[in-house]
């Protein structure tokens, strides 16, 4: 029983390193996935989602600091992540769009210019 406890206490002593550095790694990437959002103009075309991303981003770090909820904490950081990569990709569409539609303007003015041309 006593060998039991000890390799139990060995394992958890063992094991902290290890979430720790998971989490760390976990909060680096949902940072950088906030990051990226921000670069992709989120704050004006998905506010509410980087916002949410935001904000999970600062729990997991909090989580990351206290004991209790350190377990937590690298999977509140791939939620954050998840949020901000889906705020950038809705970003990037919102902006592709926006040029998709300015290029139609341009073809159908050209479309104009032509047929006015021709008719003359």
């Amino acid at each position: 029983m006593r060998n039991s406890l000890y390799a139990v206490m060995l394992l958890s002593v063992l094991s902290t390193p290890v979430l720790a550095q998971d989490a760390a790694l976990e909060l680096a990437s949902a940072r950088q996935s906030v990051d990226r959002a921000v670069q992709a103009d989120a704050d004006q075309y998905s506010p509410e989602l980087l916002a949410q991303a935001r904000h999970g981003l600062e729990q997991a770090q909090r989580a990351a600091l206290d004991r209790r909820e350190r377990k937590q904490a690298p999977a509140m950081a791939l939620r954050a992540a998840a949020d901000a990569d889906l705020a950038r990709a809705q970003s990037e569409e919102a902006v592709a769009n926006a040029e998709l539609r300015q290029r139609r303007s341009e073809v159908e003015q050209l479309q104009r210019s032509l047929a006015d041309g021709e008719g003359r």
